[in-house]
């Protein structure tokens, strides 16, 4: 299977590692020889229809920067690798954009047009536009797999649709960001103060520079919209979401919750057709009382029960271990697997 690579930063490197240290295992256990035959940044394209050397590509990016530096690559942008350079599937990994969709719902969107495959961990364009896409890949009759956009490597979506598939989920409640349970822990274990624990957060590289995305709610909203129209069949964009983050949270309405056997986190919630993110009061002894920088989510059903997993929810491998699973559904679909 030929693979254009779009997007090379933490999650596009994450991809090429993860086909670097599974590719005998992938050969030997499904027969599967992936081709990563272009690879595209904000720099230029690399390509090569008989599979890139994504060890020197990876050497050269971490040294550089840029895909522009490595040998033979070109200023083709993105949109044209996609159009011009032969393959049966696009991986899309560029930055979430919740404000537009772009660039990633462009590629998405030129990929499908094209009549090749789509897996993205990119939530932007599937918050906003989840209809727009799921039509266009209907109707060339291309899959179109996000499974990493909204659990990181926690098979939500598969679980749902697949495991469950005989149930019917009749609400989703969860901690779908790492970052937001990270500080919200360290305040309550250590009683300190938001702005202390988020920067102390961002020291140790769990929160971005500018953490607005998390803090404020947004990252949980995206990955809501996306849970709740691919496993409840809804329509839903971001903006349907009512949204509050932590940023009010202070340490006396934590300890006052803490005498009362609760704790504070942020949730997604989807039930009754009401999406909404917000600080909660969760028993300490709930299931949805995780630590540190783990995500949970559960699902209401009506004949399995309460069903909960616990994962990481963000990270580079574990994003890409739901990326190369979607990769490998499509194969084994291609291939009458």
């Amino acid at each position: 299977m030929r693979i254009n690579l779009v997007g090379f930063g933490v999650i596009g490197k994450g991809f090429a590692k993860t086909l670097i240290m599974k590719q005998d295992w992938l050969k030997s256990r499904y027969g599967f020889e992936p081709r990563v035959v272009s690879i595209s940044d904000l720099s230029g394209t690399l390509v090569n229809p008989g599979g890139i050397d994504l060890s020197a590509t990876l050497e050269t990016v971490n040294r550089t920067g840029r895909i522009i530096d490595c040998s033979g690559a070109s200023g083709m942008q993105s949109l044209d690798a996609i159009r011009g350079v032969e393959a049966d599937l696009m991986v899309e990994v560029t930055p979430t954009n919740v404000v537009t969709g772009e660039p990633g719902l462009s590629h998405m969107l030129t990929a499908m047009d094209a009549g090749k495959h789509v897996v993205t961990s990119n939530k932007g364009p599937l918050a906003l536009a989840y209809k727009k896409l799921k039509a266009a890949s209907e109707k060339k009759g291309v899959q179109f797999k996000f499974e990493s956009s909204a659990g990181g490597a926690m098979p939500l979506i598969n679980l749902a649709n697949e495991v469950l598939s005989g149930d019917e989920i009749i609400s989703i409640k969860g901690i779908l960001n790492g970052t937001t349970n990270f500080i919200l822990t360290k305040m309550t274990k250590e009683g300190t103060d938001f702005e202390t624990t988020l920067k102390e957060a961002q020291e140790l590289g769990i929160a971005e520079t500018d953490p607005s995305y998390d803090i404020s709610g947004s990252d949980t909203a995206s990955k809501l919209v996306i849970l709740t129209n691919a496993i409840l069949g809804r329509e839903a964009t971001y903006s349907d979401v009512s949204v509050q983050g932590i940023t009010k949270i202070t340490p006396e309405a934590i300890a006052l919750a803490k005498e009362e056997g609760f704790v504070i986190k942020l949730i997604g919630e989807v039930e009754d057709g009401r999406l909404s993110v917000a600080p909660q009061l969760v028993p300490e002894n709930h299931p949805l009382n995780v630590d540190g920088t783990l995500n949970v989510a559960s699902f209401t059903t009506d004949l399995a029960g309460d069903v909960t997993i616990v994962g990481r929810g963000a990270g580079a491998i574990e994003t890409n271990s739901a990326i190369l699973s979607d990769i490998l559904s499509i194969y084994r679909g291609v291939a009458g697997r």
